[in-house]
């Protein structure tokens, strides 16, 4: 399926990567249809695309970056929402909101996106917890998580040494170069 989108441009999406949205969005509840967008950058946020208007895209984050001991309490009502048996066989986003000065980012805790990874039905749950707040300012701790991520590149890149023969067409480039520039320099004076 393509889907167009403000944001994005064009987009391909498979059937089974669509999320059902039985309520939709708070806010936005006649969108019923998203898919995840990985735009593949180093934020670590994703965008929560609408199919049925590709003007909407929410950055959602999984609140575990940021914030390691984030708990989503669920109640046996908003699990059956979704049809879903226990919480390990969901992910869950929360919403950011993205100000112009991204140093004051926030995400909402109290309502996170939760989605049964295997019926792909997915429900924005406002949690009964009071202590969770709506404008979790993160922006500190998800630059901490950022930076101090390290990844092995070796793993995934070949690095090999360069070959003599490109070795020497550097050298024999770096020769020409250099020659050009002393006749320039010749020339002028």
């Amino acid at each position: 399926m393509e889907i167009n989108t403000t944001r994005f441009g064009e987009l391909s999406v498979n059937k089974e990567d669509i999320l059902s949205f039985t309520e939709g969005i708070l806010g936005f509840e006649s969108l019923k249809r998203f898919f995840i967008v990985d735009p593949g950058d180093s934020t670590l946020i994703l965008w929560l695309q609408s199919i049925d208007d590709g003007s909407v895209a929410f950055p959602i984050i999984e609140p575990k970056i940021f914030k390691p001991d984030y708990v989503a309490k669920l109640m046996p009502s908003d699990l059956n929402s979704i049809e879903l048996e226990d919480i390990s066989s969901s992910r869950i986003y929360t919403v950011l909101t993205i100000p112009s000065d991204i140093t004051q980012m926030s995400a909402n805790l109290k309502a996170p996106i939760v989605i049964n990874n295997d019926k792909k039905l997915a429900r924005q749950i406002v949690l009964q917890d009071s202590k969770l707040s709506v404008k979790f300012e993160m922006y500190k701790e998800l630059k901490k998580y950022i930076v101090g991520y390290s990844s092995d590149d070796t793993v995934r890149t070949t690095v090999s040494e360069p070959t003599q023969q490109a070795t020497s067409e550097s050298s024999s480039s770096a020769t020409e170069q250099s020659s050009e520039a002393e006749t320039k320099k010749e020339i002028r004076q």
